[in-house]
């Protein structure tokens, strides 16, 4: 008896992605897409419908964020989620798998890298390939940061002085500086620009679609 193909739902915000990855897959004798979805909301409402085996989630996406996308499904169907995405932040890799996706690959992996992490994700098991894990691991030499130096790295990031971080959150200008001071020492920076940088290369900070 032949066994049931792996049933895969796409779900990324770039139809041309859609297409090529839909094209590539229905190749493979033991997959099928059965389903596609441009964002956040409509990847929940398309998973319900079709029940893939293995969901692959980009990160960026309209109308909520592959992250809060993989928490939703893994919380209520417990989904094989595999993320594809561009974005190799150190954060962004530990959110993604915190919130329960059992793989993460970079786009740049090659066809049989990707379909074999399908079939690794089919079956229940992680898949982290060595470059991800490598980027994962220097995660663990940055200390935590609070939520609140989280709040003043936004801003930050956003181009607002000291003066108008302060007034956003409601600090004082003494706290802001010492906020700062600490974020710099636990990012290993020596100057604002270089905080702003690394937040975003890590993806402590999103990177906003609005400014894009």
């Amino acid at each position: 008896m032949t066994p049931k193909p792996i049933r895969v739902l796409l779900v990324d915000d770039h139809y041309i992605v859609r297409m090529g990855l839909a094209t590539i897959i229905d190749l493979q004798d033991d997959m099928e897409v059965v389903g596609q979805a441009d964002d956040g909301a409509e990847a929940i409402r398309v998973y319900e419908q079709v029940k893939p085996t293995v969901t692959l989630m980009d990160l960026r996406l309209p109308n909520g964020n592959g992250t809060e996308t993989t928490e939703t499904l893994v919380k209520s169907s417990n989904a094989n989620i595999l993320v594809l995405t561009t974005f190799a932040g150190s954060e962004e890799i530990y959110r993604a798998l915190q919130a329960g996706a059992k793989g993460y690959l970079l786009k740049n992996v090659s066809a049989e890298a990707l379909f074999n992490a399908i079939r690794t994700v089919h079956q229940g098991r992680r898949c982290i390939p060595e470059d991800v894990a490598s980027i994962l691991a220097s995660r663990i030499y940055t200390a935590d940061l609070t939520s609140r130096e989280i709040e003043v790295l936004q801003l930050l990031v956003k181009g607002e002085s000291n003066k108008e971080i302060g007034a956003v959150l409601n600090i004082s200008p003494n706290t802001t500086k010492f906020h700062l001071k600490s974020i710099m020492t636990k990012l290993n920076v020596r100057d604002r620009t270089e905080a702003a940088t690394v937040a975003l290369q890590r993806g402590i900070v999103p990177f906003r679609a609005d400014k894009e």
